[in-house]
């Protein structure tokens, strides 16, 4: 889905902006959830979690109403991570 996504972008300056900020809370959520340790840091794993989500969900939206993507069933926040580390 991420791929389809990032060759959209490069025709469209508000999708690029979006996949931006996508990018920096990935980068983000990433380094937190290494750097979690036990039950230390919880609360604001799950803040930096839901805000990665919102941004996640603002890209989805944004593509589908421009008709980049079909529909979207549902996705793992953990594995859109790992999607956008390899592209």
């Amino acid at each position: 889905m991420m791929e389809t996504i990032f060759k959209a972008s490069k025709s469209d300056a508000r999708l690029a902006g979006l996949i931006d900020e996508v990018k920096e809370f990935a980068e983000v959520y990433a380094l937190a959830r290494q750097r979690q340790k036990g039950c230390d840091g919880m609360g604001e794993l799950a803040t930096i979690k839901e805000e990665f989500r919102d941004a996640v969900d603002e890209v989805i939206q944004y593509c589908n109403e421009k008709k980049y993507i079909s529909e979207v069933i549902g996705y793992d926040i953990d594995a859109i991570v790992d999607e956008i580390k390899r592209l």
